[in-house]
């Protein structure tokens, strides 16, 4: 399974505010708000720190970005096989547009082109349906007679067809119960294939009596040639062979200036895998890449997490490069070297948990630069890597991404959140001192522990879980946060410094599952993405199981509905007994009560809740998705063309970004 803690609704208590109410709060110089558009704000962050790094560091993150955003083609590619020619038509023409840009036509585009920015294609990036635009064909078409000859589009028909008829590549990842889920997802991932078919095609290559299994399918498209179903792989030489080569460019110049000799073996051995392929070679990388816990600039490149596709198996290309916080990441090594005693107290059944935890590390890191599925909208906490065998005998590392956490605070005072959704003063009043400190303590706990913890019973498939692995997996990391957020071993390691901060997670954690996340569901659709499902499927489970206590209320206020919280003891009663069955569901490789679990609980939608919480979401302006530009780095050199500095910028706005990534970093797209 992959994991990845999505960063869009963990700071639902400080979701972010319109533009003008974050400037009228932001009492500092950095304007943390660059654009606002339809249902997404974008925003910038700081990297504190940067400057304190050495000068080979500095040129180390340097060249990483730069391998980084030379990447930025690849996910395009792969969540849709027309977003790179529509992508560049819809720029070609807002670039070339000679009119009125005030006129209703001009914006529509203008919107559009942002939105295809920010989904890396013509998807939402959280729902996964197409975006609708609302320019004309007639418009589009006859602009795009306006270009030169060679940024006209040959096939000008069939892109017009993709991008206006909502019925041609609706989703991007279709998860509904029952479909085939290939065949009715949009994405580039398959092509001329049932899901049965490549079920049957992956079954029989898979041996699960091997302990070390490769991570099937993680780098590959499945498709079919010549009546036979064929993987064809990622790699120079492969598909997507001028990204990758220009991205192995530049790693070859950031080994340069790596900072001991374990990091520059990761290099080579990710430049290795980039080479052939060759999935054993991505393994001992990632094996690698554990041990190294030396190194304070750090990174991660390649195909990753797997929420992409609906099978959850080959892994979207992202990016990220950071250095360690080393102050802050005093609290996540306090857990990590307990990592022992979290597993051994664990409330599951002790057939499920590790007899030894190894080689769990834990850091807060800066994010230096985002790309690829982590650009604009990123994760706050990563746990990797996500074989399940590496992880049992190597370890893991997780992150907390606080410099990220910190941007979405600082854009979300004054949003009037709280005053609409929280019960009463009190809670308020509490979530004010302790959410910041127990959101990111979740975190922590959720990366850090949560997906390292337990194993799989001797023979079961990594992959049994199918289509609702990733909801299960998050559930499981999420579940365990939350059962000893609320523990005094949080206490008796100084994180926190009041037995009832917990209560201030526990609170907006319901919350956001049972109703506030709503306001990202379209009226009539139910939920599909597997962060959501996992956090509504634990809200619903425990009101449900919490119904004979009175544990969880819902209860109306002037006609409002809230959440009350009667009994927080028992609510972690309960995220206990909820943990032990997805562990035991997981270990065992039960497919049919996970799957009944997340039909029952994480999956329909209350028509009539939803609609009173899009109603009260309307009047307070806040955008339901957030995401990031990236800072600008810019190398200083002597004049034998040695690095003797590299500096930052933080200007660039997301136009100007976007465009000059289309123009600079585009290695799949005809110029």
């Amino acid at each position: 399974m992959k994991f990845k803690y999505i960063a869009a609704t963990a700071m639902m208590m400080a979701a972010a505010a319109s533009t003008q109410s974050v400037m009228a709060n932001n009492n500092s110089d950095f304007n943390y708000v660059v654009d606002r558009f339809a249902d997404i704000e974008v925003l910038r962050y700081k990297v504190p720190g940067f400057e304190d790094l050495s000068t080979r560091q500095k040129a180390l993150v340097y060249y990483l970005t730069e391998a980084a955003i030379a990447g930025r083609d690849i996910l395009c590619d792969q969540n849709g096989k027309y977003n790179l020619a529509i992508r560049q038509l819809i720029e070609n023409v807002y670039t070339n547009y000679g009119g009125n840009k005030e006129s209703r036509q001009y914006k529509a585009l203008e919107k559009y082109l942002k939105q295809i920015w920010f989904g890396n294609g013509i998807h939402h990036h959280y729902s996964m349906d197409k975006f609708v635009p609302e320019f004309d064909e007639t418009f589009l078409r006859y602009e795009v007679t306006k270009l030169p000859a060679d940024k006209q589009p040959a096939d000008i028909d069939t892109l017009c067809k993709v991008i206006f008829d909502p019925t041609v590549l609706a989703k991007r990842v279709n998860q509904a119960e029952g479909a085939d889920l290939i065949t009715t997802s949009a994405n580039n991932l398959y092509e001329g294939v049932t899901q049965k078919q490549v079920e049957d095609y992956y079954n029989a290559l898979k041996d699960t009596t091997v302990a070390n299994p490769i991570s099937y399918g993680l780098n590959t498209r499945v498709a079919m040639v010549d009546g036979k179903v064929t993987e064809q792989t990622y790699r120079i030489g492969g598909l997507y062979s001028d990204a990758i080569s220009r991205i192995v460019d530049n790693l070859r110049k950031a080994r340069a200036y790596a900072e001991n000799d374990k990091q520059a073996t990761v290099i080579d051995l990710l430049i290795e895998y980039y080479t052939t392929g060759d999935l054993a070679t991505f393994d001992e990388y990632s094996i690698q890449w554990v041990e190294d816990t030396d190194s304070q600039v750090d990174f991660i490149n390649g195909f990753i997490e797997s929420y992409g596709d609906p099978l959850g198996m080959t892994g979207a290309w992202e990016s990220i490069v950071n250095f360690k916080n080393i102050k802050a990441s005093q609290r996540t090594e306090a857990l990590s070297n307990n990592a022992q005693w979290f597993e051994d107290h664990s409330p599951v059944d002790p057939r499920f948990r590790k007899d030894k935890v190894k080689g769990v590390t834990a850091k807060v890191i800066t994010a230096a630069i985002l790309a690829g599925d982590a650009y604009p909208a990123t994760p706050i906490g990563i746990n990797l890597p996500n074989a399940n065998w590496i992880r049992a005998a190597h370890g893991s590392k997780s992150v907390t991404i606080e410099n990220i956490t910190q941007a979405y605070d600082e854009a979300s005072h004054g949003n009037g959140f709280n005053e609409e959704f929280v019960i009463d003063d009190a809670t308020r009043q509490l979530l004010d001192k302790y959410l910041f400190i127990t959101d990111n303590l979740h975190t922590d706990l959720h990366e850090c522990l949560g997906h390292g913890s337990g194993r799989l019973l001797p023979g079961v498939d990594p992959d049994a879980l199918k289509a609702h692995g990733s909801t299960l997996e998050e559930t499981r990391a999420d579940l365990f946060a939350l059962y000893y957020l609320a523990d005094a071993k949080l206490l008796e390691l100084g994180l926190l410094d009041n037995p009832e901060a917990y209560k201030a997670e526990y609170y907006k954690y319901i919350l956001n599952g049972l109703m506030t996340q709503l306001m990202r569901i379209e009226p009539g659709k139910d939920v599909e993405e597997a962060h959501m499902r996992n956090r509504k499927l634990i809200a619903e489970w425990c009101y449900e199981h919490g119904r004979k206590d009175n544990v969880i209320e819902m209860v109306k206020v002037d006609g409002k509905t809230f959440i009350k919280i009667n009994d927080y003891e028992r609510l972690r009663g309960l995220f206990g007994e909820l943990l032990g069955e997805i562990q035991r569901i997981k270990s065992e490789g039960d497919y049919e009560a996970g799957r009944d679990l997340v039909e029952k609980y994480a999956v329909k939608v209350d028509p009539q809740l939803h609609k009173e919480v899009l109603d009260r979401y309307a009047h307070l302006d806040i955008a339901p998705y957030k995401g990031f530009v990236n800072p600008v780095y810019t190398p200083v050199y002597d004049a034998e063309g040695n690095i003797t500095d590299v500096t930052i910028d933080y200007t660039e706005s997301y136009i100007p970004q976007m465009l000059r990534y289309s123009r600079d970093y585009s290695p799949l797209t005809k110029k």
